[in-house]
C-alpha cells in the first residue's frame, strides 16, 4: 500500500491491534455493488482469498455473521441446518448496518457494534492468509484466518453454493 493512501483506524483495526493480531492494509477504489470480486480485481488478488462479511438473521430476527469466499454464495438453507436454526436470511441493509455499526460495503466481522455469532466457510480457515474488510469501504486487511476463531469464536460450516 502506498503511504499516500493511509486509512485511519476503524473499530476493526482497533480490535486487531488490541489483540496484537498482525495485519496488512490494502486500499482500493470502492465501487457500489462491486463486492469482494471488485476488490480482488483491483488489488490483483484471488477472489477466493477475499472473504466477504455478510450480516444475516435467523427466524427470530437475531443477527449473525457469515464469512464466505468472495467468489461463492451462501446456501442459507444449509447454514440454518448446520447452525441449528429454522431459517436464515440476509438482513435488510439498514438493519445490517444497525447490528454491525458499519456501512454496507464496509462491514468487517471485527469490532461490530453488537456481538453476534460468527460462522465461517470452513475452507477459508485453511489458507495462511485471507483478505477481509477492515471496517471501511475500499479497505481490506490481510490477516491469518485463525484470528476469526481466536477473536470471534467463528465456527466452521460448509455452506458454499458451488
Amino acid at each position: 500500500m502506498s503511504k499516500a493512501r493511509h486509512v485511519s483506524e476503524t473499530p476493526a483495526t482497533q480490535m486487531l491491534k488490541r489483540h496484537n493480531v498482525p495485519f496488512t492494509e490494502h486500499v482500493y477504489d470502492y465501487v457500489d455493488h462491486g463486492g469482494a470480486q471488485e476488490a480482488a480485481r483491483q488489488l490483483g488478488l484471488d477472489p477466493h482469498l477475499v472473504a466477504k462479511t455478510l450480516i444475516m438473521e435467523d427466524e427470530a430476527a437475531r443477527p449473525l455473521v457469515v464469512i464466505m469466499h468472495g467468489d461463492r454464495e451462501v446456501s442459507t438453507k444449509n447454514l440454518a441446518r448446520q447452525a441449528g436454526l429454522k431459517k436464515v436470511a440476509p438482513c435488510h441493509p439498514e438493519v445490517a448496518q444497525r447490528h454491525s455499526g458499519y456501512q454496507i460495503g464496509g462491514t468487517s466481522p471485527f469490532g461490530t457494534r453488537k456481538r453476534m455469532p460468527v460462522w465461517v466457510q470452513a475452507q477459508v480457515l485453511e489458507y495462511p492468509l485471507i483478505y477481509i474488510n477492515g471496517g471501511r469501504r475500499g479497505y481490506l486487511v490481510g490477516i491469518a484466518p485463525q484470528a476469526l476463531v481466536d477473536l470471534l469464536q467463528a465456527r466452521p460450516v460448509s455452506v458454499a453454493l458451488e
